[in-house]
């Protein structure tokens, strides 16, 4: 069985980092996404950053203007999803109302799975490479989610996985993520000695079987 006859196989679905700016949430969202591609499923990682400047760049912070945003990417994940598309977005989405809400409006279409990117405030200011914790303390940028804007934490019925990327590096916070995935019936989990998946398992046994050894 071929990547691309295992592809047609799965189901679209929707995978959704939320957590606050710098906490990780494009990194570990662009190593899930590398591994699934590797497994033939066809992706597209919808940045929010990217989507806010090409898409609307009309939109300001305020919560009102997050749940615009929050709403048009919820938009075209649904027909993403409706199509077969893998979809992963990486969006602050500061408040609950507007998680849920993408929620519900995927999920008439398609599974939707909310990964809690979990980072202490002061972690992601350590990391942050363009200093807009700091611009957002001295004033520069309003309504910074952390800083003077709220982050509504997701809670634990509300995630499907949380990854704590202060406690992870990417490779290990995204191998939790797939390993949900796997056992959420996704894809096929890797076996752990031949690194094959059953769909590849079940091709060696065809091809064995076609030869006469089973």
């Amino acid at each position: 069985m071929t990547e691309e006859n295992q592809a047609d196989q799965y189901n679209g679905f929707t995978l959704w980092f939320t957590g606050l700016p710098s906490s990780g949430k494009s990194t570990v969202a662009k190593e899930v996404e590398n591994e699934l591609r590797r497994r033939g499923l066809k992706v597209e990682n919808l940045d929010a950053d990217g989507l806010r400047k090409n898409l609307h760049p009309d939109l300001g912070f305020t919560k009102e203007e997050r749940g615009i945003n929050n709403k048009r990417i919820g938009f075209i994940s649904k027909l993403l999803t409706k199509n077969d598309i893998t979809t992963i977005v990486a969006a602050v989405s500061p408040f609950k109302e507007y998680r849920q809400g993408a929620r519900e409006y995927v999920e008439e279409e398609g599974e939707f799975y909310q990964v809690y990117v979990e980072c202490p405030v002061d972690v992601c200011k350590e990391r942050d490479p363009k200093g807009l914790y700091d611009k957002a303390e001295r004033g520069i940028i309003p309504n910074f989610t952390g800083v003077s804007h709220p982050f509504e934490e997701p809670t634990p019925d509300e995630y499907d996985v949380k990854v704590n990327t202060a406690e992870l590096d990417p490779d290990s916070a995204a191998e939790k993520v797939l390993q949900f995935l796997a056992d959420a019936g996704v894809f096929s989990s890797v076996d752990e000695y031949t690194g094959l998946n059953e769909h590849q398992e079940e091709e060696i046994k065809d091809r064995l079987r076609r030869l006469g050894y089973l």
